[in-house]
């Protein structure tokens, strides 16, 4: 099956759209299912990072570590999951529209199955992404173009500079 592919219009220039919705530490601020993210190594992230992010669905949590394979700021970034039944790959692309003022914001979803995850039912996983993000695209817009996102982070998000436990809290 091919991506789900959803764009959205922001009144915010390409810059600042790019370094939000790109940012792994502010996803719980705009994906509703997004529980937490925990980033490992240094931050800001560069090809090659990871984190892991806990989504909610349903009534079940779900660890997903992802890497991060391109990072072309302020224009294009993708991730894709490396561990675990279901797989995801995630990508970014942010135009600049009226001269750079505003920018239109793609955003292109897939699954796979590996492993035991080839028996999961894609479809009703894919049928549930259909679902929720719309409603995640539609946050990421109220809340860029409100004046309130400059913080630093969620503080569903923890920074682990490298191996053992997280070593804080972005707040």
């Amino acid at each position: 099956m091919p991506p789900m592919v959803s764009s959205i219009e922001i009144a915010r220039p390409p810059a600042e759209v790019f370094a939000y919705a790109t940012d792994p530490s502010r996803f719980a601020e705009w994906q509703d299912d997004v529980v937490r993210v925990r980033i490992q190594g240094g931050h800001p992230p560069s090809v090659g990072s990871r984190f892991t992010t806990t989504r909610r669905i349903g009534r079940v949590e779900y660890r997903l570590t992802q890497e991060i394979t391109e990072l072309s700021a302020p224009r294009s970034w993708a991730a894709s999951s490396v561990d675990g039944p279901l797989r995801a790959s995630a990508s970014i692309t942010v135009e600049p529209l009226d001269g750079g003022t505003r920018s239109q914001i793609t955003f292109a979803l897939d699954f796979q199955g590996r492993g035991l995850g080839k028996l999961l039912p894609l479809d009703v996983i894919r049928s549930i992404a259909l679902k929720q993000a719309p409603r995640s695209y539609r946050n990421l817009k109220e809340r860029l173009e409100s004046s309130d996102w400059r913080g630093s982070g969620s503080a569903g998000a923890t920074l682990d500079e490298g191996p053992g436990e997280p070593t804080g809290h972005r707040s």
